[in-house]
């Protein structure tokens, strides 16, 4: 039978000097030789199980206590920034309220010699009144509302006679 190595089995191989054979283990006489069964060593011993249980829910406990505060205080310095901002605005453009809402501007008119109704509307701002002299829930009205009644005013001072 020739093997594949037959022919390297006669070259002579040399040893290299930067290499060394380790020296052999020698193991102490007294050495612990493993048991035939690792069972007798998992043993748990369950008198620490309610020690452990009630340190972990009043670890729970803590945690909740904490992350209820802190969400509290993000949530205030959240508000009180939001707050900030818009007090910085409104003292920029009155009136603001950041809700996307546009701004009105309200007209003041000294002019309060009109008769009867004409006479509160005219108290009344702008922003505040409907065609048919309603306002409605937010205090503010359409841009047409508030074209047509000034339209309608216009058109009854027209036809009011001269003052005196």
């Amino acid at each position: 039978m020739q093997s594949q190595y037959a022919a390297a089995a006669n070259i002579p191989l040399i040893k290299s000097p930067a290499l060394r054979v380790p020296p052999p283990v020698i193991l102490p006489p007294d050495i612990h030789p493993l048991p035939d069964s690792v069972t007798p060593y998992f043993v748990y011993p369950f008198t620490l199980e309610p020690h452990v249980l009630a340190l972990e829910s009043s670890r729970r406990n803590t945690l909740a206590t904490n992350a209820a505060r802190r969400e509290a205080l993000l949530r205030a310095r959240d508000d009180e920034r939001q707050r900030r901002k818009r007090e910085a605005l409104r003292r920029v453009a009155p009136g603001f309220e950041g809700n996307g809402a546009v701004l009105m501007p309200v007209r003041v008119n000294s002019d309060t010699n009109s008769a009867g109704n004409d006479a509160t509307r005219e108290q009344q701002p702008l922003a505040a009144r409907s065609v048919d002299g309603a306002s409605n829930e937010h205090g503010q009205v359409g841009t047409v509302d508030d074209l047509a009644y000034q339209l309608a005013w216009l058109d009854t001072q027209e036809h009011q006679p001269p003052r005196p």
